[in-house]
């Protein structure tokens, strides 16, 4: 960790040293640690700590971006010398406004120096815990445990100056035997919340020891938990839940503001700032988070916007910027769905044939204006008659509208959980959505997986 002063006092100075009429610099440093596992036998550990530097230049409206992970003065200065050279060929960019100014940003804690506690050694302890409890059941385990300590800070011309530190862990567990496989994960900021054998639990009671049985393609009634609707949440996000999808005709919300679009027990937000998810106070370009209501009751409502999306049209930034150079748009990474009244047994009971969902996997988009996702199901896909799971079926693939599943919705769970994928390929920051279980009535399975 490289601390609040010295991260902002070497981004002022590259920002001071800039000759652009707007300079902003960001600085991103990780310490991480990866240990994946798998049929009971710990075959990986890898380490990584970086820093990198993001330098934005903007002259008149035309616009550069480099960045650096070598973070010596001769270094950052050469590579301010690149961007002030690169923004001189290009294009301008007359939509352009301008980089965003200083707002307050509220206190909160997103770390936690326990997770310096998490050597390899009681990493590989914990992840043997596991493979112990998954023993007694006659099965193995795979997964992944993953730790890391994470700063952000931001800095610009026109006075903005931001700081954060993060700390996060999760843990993905698959256990299986010879028949089928079960799934559970765990992310948070605290490892002291990380319960592995109630997390070994939760896989094992998803494993059976009958055959999978054979379901013909079709719609049916189907209970998603909190991992696959996150899948759905997540997917929505990137489509269509942000400003640039809506300003160049491509989201499902386009002409719909105002409209109801699902069902009026879905209610789904953007909230950075909410403390039953991973807090994020503040953007990448150091804006704070807003919360931002894309569904109200089933009513489209409004969008995220991030500087440049909201200068387009004279509002301000919901503080939903992304690292430059940023062609996706102001994505939501804070996502909830409002949790309901219904417990997952009581949905469960309701159902005359349907089919229980754990996770969905390699899902991909069909239709984005509709919203339309394929993918297949995972690691507890169950058969349900007459208001019981009556046994595993083989995985199905689904190809379905998100928003059309949405406006089917009969019953959301009380209960909700934190889902995350984490990062391990990536630039690690690491973010959550949190979802409810959801019952719907009609989801289209289009055929069997021989995964």
């Amino acid at each position: 960790m490289i601390g609040r002063e010295a991260c902002l006092r070497l981004l002022k100075k590259v920002v001071r040293q800039s000759p652009a009429d707007q300079t902003e610099a960001i600085l991103l440093t990780e310490d991480s640690s990866l240990t994946r596992f798998m049929r009971s036998n710990v075959h990986q550990h890898v380490a990584e700590k970086n820093g990198t530097i993001i330098i934005r230049v903007v002259l008149g409206k035309r616009i550069a971006v480099l960045t650096t992970n070598v973070l010596s003065p001769p270094s950052l200065r050469n590579t301010l010398d690149q961007a002030i050279s690169f923004a001189k060929v290009q294009q301008p960019n007359e939509d352009f406004i301008s980089l965003p100014g200083p707002k307050p940003i509220p206190e909160m804690d997103t770390f936690s120096g326990k997770v310096s506690r998490l050597t390899p050694e009681k990493k590989v302890k914990t992840i043997k815990d596991a493979f112990a409890i998954v023993k007694e059941k006659g099965l193995v385990a795979s997964g992944a445990f993953s730790h890391g300590s994470v700063e952000l800070a931001v800095v610009n011309s026109l006075g903005v100056e931001a700081y954060q530190s993060y700390s996060d862990l999760f843990l993905h567990l698959i256990v299986q035997n010879g028949l089928g496989s079960g799934y559970a994960s765990f992310v948070s900021r605290n490892p002291d919340q990380l319960d592995v054998r109630s997390l070994a639990g939760e896989a094992i009671g998803k494993v059976s020891e009958k055959e999978p049985v054979h379901i013909e393609p079709g719609e049916y009634e189907v209970i998603l938990e909190p991992y696959a609707v996150s899948e759905c949440l997540s997917f929505l996000g990137y489509l269509g839940f942000h400003a640039l999808a809506v300003q160049e005709g491509r989201s499902f919300f386009c002409d719909h503001f105002g409209k109801k679009m699902v069902d009026e027990k879905v209610t789904i937000y953007d909230d950075g700032c909410d403390p039953g998810g991973l807090q994020v106070p503040f953007d990448f370009e150091g804006v704070p988070k807003e919360r931002v209501v894309f569904f109200e009751e089933g009513v489209a409502k409004e969008v995220t916007y991030d500087s440049f999306t909201a200068g387009r049209e004279a509002k301000r930034s919901t503080g939903h910027g992304l690292l430059p150079p940023n062609t996706a748009g102001p994505v939501p990474i804070n996502l909830f769905m409002k949790e309901g009244k219904s417990s997952i047994e009581e949905m469960v009971r309701s159902v005359r044939k349907g089919i229980y969902v754990t996770r969905f996997h390699y899902t991909n988009v069909v239709e984005p204006m509709k919203a339309v996702l394929t993918g297949m199901t995972r690691d507890g896909t169950f058969l349900i008659e007459e208001g019981e799971i009556k046994g595993p079926t083989k995985n199905l693939r689904f190809t379905e509208s998100v928003l059309k599943a949405l406006s089917r919705v009969t019953a959301v769970s009380k209960e909700r959980r934190i889902c995350s994928e984490g990062t391990v390929y990536s630039r690690r920051f690491v973010t959550g959505i949190v979802a409810p279980a959801i019952k719907v009535d009609g989801f289209n399975f289009s055929g069997v997986s021989a995964l």
